[in-house]
């Protein structure tokens, strides 16, 4: 424990050079769906009703967003770069469409390797379900997944990124395994419902079914009934995510006893998703939530030869 919160407190950012250029290789073949998968329910946010549908796509087509509710049905592709900022969620928004709430759905996506797929939808926000990526998990694996024949493109961590500083971070690192390793280390404090947690994994189709996909949203009780006040998730109850009381979950039971952090993790793959490619590096954060992720998902996938990393101080 100390050794880590020694780390927290030294970190700062750093620049990389042209020399730490990430670069690009392959070694496995895209990936999509055999046929349709269907996935129903509701926003969180807003409480509207929203059907996703995925549907099979062609090499190199990448994950792509399509709002069947609007004129033309305009496409949205899963780039960090029509990333806008919203708290607590994902949101993406092109030529005036957007949508929203898509880290499950990206994680899901991520942690089967399905590389390339539409995603219709006829609304913008994503539907919560049990506020895990696990029914969209078992809709990708009833339809089918396949290999297509074309090479998966993948982008390697050279040298060592740091961004944040000491209240949240994140660093990126050379795999020595030449595998994505993901750690996380989730802090609210020695008190508490939640406390201090840690996890790792190198996350395959597999592991990623059984060790990440069932894990929850979670929130305070008194952030929840912060978010009430102002009208936002009333059709959401106790039972569709995780809501901690000061004697834990409140109606609800944990599927893990680190369930917290997990989710954190899936997160973070839906996340680096954003990236494109596979992403091959040791990536471990500290209190880091979208916003941080996005900007180190930036920083990979800068076409510059250098990066600049703004250090914030605390």
């Amino acid at each position: 424990m100390e050794a880590w919160r020694a780390l927290v407190r030294g970190i700062t950012s750093i620049l990389v050079t042209e020399d730490s250029r990430l670069l690009m290789d392959s070694t496995r073949n895209q990936r999509t769906i055999a046929g349709p998968a269907l996935v129903e329910g509701f926003g969180y946010w807003d409480g509207k009703d929203v059907r996703v549908q995925f549907r099979p796509a062609d090499v190199n087509t990448g994950i792509v967003f399509v709002r069947s509710d609007l004129a033309g049905c305009p496409r949205i592709p899963a780039h960090v770069c029509y990333r806008v900022e919203q708290p607590r969620r994902i949101s993406l928004r092109r030529d005036g469409a957007g949508v929203e709430m898509i880290e499950h759905v990206m994680a899901a996506l991520a942690g089967l390797w399905i590389d390339n797929c539409e995603i219709w939808v006829d609304r913008h926000e994503m539907p919560g379900c049990d506020g895990s990526a696990l029914p969209f998990v078992r809709a990708l694996d009833a339809a089918g997944i396949v290999e297509q024949d074309a090479p998966k493109q993948k982008r390697i961590v050279r040298e060592v990124i740091r961004l944040g500083d000491g209240e949240s971070w994140f660093d990126a690192r050379p795999s020595r395994s030449g595998e994505m390793v993901l750690k996380y280390y989730l802090d609210y404090g020695p008190e508490g419902p939640i406390g201090r947690q840690t996890f790792r994994i190198s996350p395959t189709p597999e592991s990623f079914r059984t060790e990440l996909a069932p894990c929850r949203t979670f929130l305070l009780k008194s952030d929840a009934d912060r978010l009430l006040a102002r009208g936002l998730g009333r059709r959401a109850t106790c039972q569709d995510l995780l809501v901690f009381g000061d004697d834990g979950p409140i109606g609800n039971r944990l599927r893990f006893p680190d369930e917290c952090v997990r989710h954190k993790i899936l997160d973070m793959l839906g996340d680096l998703a954003l990236a494109g490619c596979d992403l091959v590096g040791r990536f471990s954060a500290y209190k880091s939530g979208h916003r941080l992720n996005a900007e180190m998902v930036r920083a990979l996938t800068s076409q510059s030869g250098r990066v600049g990393l703004r250090r914030r101080c605390a």
